[in-house]
């Protein structure tokens, strides 16, 4: 009996031991996706669009130097029909704080604030030609301008939820 017992016990020991163990294809498999995970992660930590209290955004790009600004969609449905935008000078020196152009709607027309300090490398063309797309997708495809900066961001940067709660108390 005592016999029947410790070849028991021993089974039991034996296929716990193993249980436990994982196929050396498994660890990979899993580190793997665990490397997936945290670059993930990363980078979308880095291009995290920000927003600041004069309804405009700004968000990286991959190498971290140049960001894209834009105006909010809540500044687009503010504003009503863009009729016509002010793009910033490609080459244009800016300050955080300085108005690089403007956007003209029907209802009212705004300054565009940058919220960076650098210079101006790139600008939307296109919202010449067609300023109504500032309405359709203001934050996507009608960007205003990429800006390389100078320095780091000034002045108070919200992430979306943020941005939505002080727009919610506007």
């Amino acid at each position: 009996m005592a016999a029947r017992f410790s070849v028991a016990r021993a089974a039991r020991q034996l296929t716990s031991s193993v249980a436990r163990r994982q196929s050396p294809f498994a660890c990979k498999l899993q580190a793997q996706q665990l490397l997936h995970q945290r670059l993930f992660t990363v980078s979308a930590a880095v291009r995290e669009k920000k927003y600041t209290e004069d309804h405009e955004w700004i968000e990286a790009s991959a190498d971290g130097k140049t960001f894209t600004l834009g105006i909010s969609e809540y500044a687009a449905k503010a504003l009503g029909d863009v009729v016509y935008v002010e793009l910033p000078e490609v080459g244009l020196e800016a300050t955080a704080g300085d108005a690089i152009g403007a956007v003209e709607s029907v209802k009212s027309a705004s300054d565009i604030l940058s919220p960076i300090g650098g210079t101006v490398t790139e600008v939307n063309s296109e919202l010449e030609e067609k300023p109504g797309a500032l309405n359709k997708d203001p934050e996507g495809n009608s960007w205003i301008a990429k800006i390389e900066i100078s320095g780091e961001p000034e002045g108070k940067l919200m992430s979306k939820e943020e941005y939505s709660a002080f727009t919610d108390d506007a």
